[in-house]
Formats: structure tokens, sequence, C-alpha cells
């Protein structure tokens, strides 16, 4: 093995396991206050982290925090701060959903909206922002059965990272274990999706993910950038004529208490329409929280160069 390749493993090592199952040890209030201190001092997340700021400096989505060119440096630094605590409790909640129960969930999660009834078709619809997996267990939780779709754990991001590998196996299974079904392969089709939703069933997913994943894309604005999001679950929640819901999950970044809103958006005729307003909803998000959206490492993938047609 490389001196590279130890770099790497040993990196993996302390942000995916080391660093995050400290929530499993202690107690939340605690965890959370400590990391809050520390994690800015310490190198852990802090690659992705400044990856991200460039990213977003770097956009018109900069304008979200108004500042002079001297103030930047500081503002960058607390944004890339914020960027490390929301990576850490992101993969804390791993940990955290393998060793609490319900009742850690009713006491640090506070929820507004409501899920659809148990037995009604619909598609609930979040985003890589914040720390999601309270949402998926809350779901369940109320009587819901979720079908997650996932994203592989095999190919090009995992070749010669053996602990990122068994992390992100580890983590689909906690998903699953958090649902309480198993999670929908729509590789090939939505047929799996179609059969759920005809069923009564619901089907969950983070619909931000680059265009460049998807079959067919639409051209929205998001913070007033071009962008282009898969269209294909928007089509078939039109087609099925099923409610969409979008749900996020957050965090207080001075408290650690989580939060959970959902929103019914309804049932649409017209997909291009849904898709607008399933993404206002991650645009309020960003302009809430900018820091606490996984996907600015993706930008390039996600923000289009020219306008949408």
């Amino acid at each position: 093995m490389t001196a590279s390749r130890w770099r790497t493993e040993l990196r993996d090592v302390c942000e995916l396991v080391l660093a995050p199952s400290i929530a499993a040890v202690l107690p939340w209030r605690w965890a959370f206050a400590l990391m809050r201190q520390v994690l800015p001092h310490t190198p852990w997340y802090r690659s992705a982290a400044d990856a991200a700021w460039r990213e977003f400096e770097a956009r018109p989505a900069h304008a979200l925090l108004p500042a002079t060119p001297a103030e930047r440096n500081a503002i960058g630094a607390a944004w890339r701060a914020q960027r490390q605590l929301v990576s850490w409790v992101d993969h804390a909640d791993h940990y955290l959903a393998r060793s609490r129960g319900d009742a850690w969930m009713r006491d640090h999660l506070r929820v507004q909206g409501q899920w659809p009834q148990p037995g009604q078709a619909a598609l609930l619809l979040t985003f890589h922002w914040g720390a999601g997996m309270w949402g998926l267990r809350h779901a369940a939780a109320q009587g819901l059965e979720p079908r997650a779709l996932v994203a592989s754990t095999e190919g090009e991001p995992f070749r010669g990272r053996a602990v990122l590998g068994w992390y992100a196996k580890a983590r689909t299974a906690t998903v699953r274990r958090a649902l309480r079904c198993d999670p929908l392969d729509v590789t090939g089709s939505l047929r799996p999706a179609i059969k759920t939703l005809r069923a009564g069933g619901q089907v969950l997913a983070a619909i931000d993910v680059p265009a460049d994943q998807a079959a067919s894309a639409e051209a929205i604005r998001v913070l007033s950038m071009p962008a282009a999001v898969p269209r294909a679950l928007h089509r078939l929640a039109v087609e099925q004529k099923v409610p969409v819901y979008v749900y996020l999950t957050g965090f207080n970044a001075a408290t650690g208490e989580r939060t959970l809103h959902i929103h019914a958006l309804g049932v649409y005729e017209d997909a291009s329409v849904l898709v607008r307003d399933v993404f206002a909803h991650l645009e309020r998000a960003i302009c809430q929280d900018s820091a606490a959206w996984h996907f600015w490492g993706e930008a390039p993938r996600f923000f289009r160069q020219t306008e949408p047609g």
C-alpha cells in the first residue's frame, strides 16, 4: 500500500469512524458541544469544507453573505467551520441511529408539518442538505413504509478506499434499518417505484443529484443561477397522480437540536411546475444555511454554464 493510500485510509478512519462515533458514546448535547468547539482546530472534513467554500464563493450565491472584501476571510472561516460541523453531524447520525431508539428522537427532534397517512401513495422528496437520518426514522415511526432510492456503493468513488466502501455499505444498511424496509433499485427502470406507488406505498429520494446521473433533466434556476436537475420522479408523480411531499431535516447550530420540516405540495398535472416548486424549497434551505448543502463540491455538475432554454 502506498503512502498516499495510507493517508487516505487514515483520514477516512478519522472522519467516518472515530470522530462521528463519539456521538454514540457521549450524551448528544455533550458530544455536539465538544465537536462544535474542537472541529475548527482539526483537519477533519477540512479539505471538503475548503473545496465547498471555493465553489460557493466563486458563484453568484456568495451574495447570500454580503460582505466587503476585508470581511470575506472571517466569513469564510465561519462558513467552513459550519460546513465541518454539518459533515460531522451527518456522519454521527449513522452511529446515533444504531445506538439510540425512538425515545431519543422524541426528545431531540422538533417536527413541523405532517406526513401522508399510512397506506397513502406518495412521493417523499428531500435534498442533500443538513442531516437527514432522523427524517427517515420519523417517517417510519409514523407508520409509513417509504422505499428509498439509494446511491450505489460500488464504482470509481470507492476504488482504493476500503474504509469508505465499508462505511457506505454500513450506512445503506442503517438507512434500511431506519425505514424498516428495503431500498429500491431503479437503475434499470422506474418500474419498482411504480409498483410501490400503485400498492399504496411511498417512494423516498434525495432529488438534487447532478443531472448527468439522470436520463432526463429539467432546466431551472436555483439561487438565480441556471441549473439542470433530474425530472423522472417528478414526471412519475404526475403520471401516477400521487401527492408530493418535500421534507428537510436540519439542526440548530448552537444547540444541536434537530428539526424536521414537512411540506405537503399535493398532486400536480405539470412535471415542470412540480420541479420548480420542489427546488424552491432547496433554494430557501440554502438561503437559510448555505453551508448545510452537501453538494457545493458537485456544483460544476449541478449548475449550468448557460441559461435554461
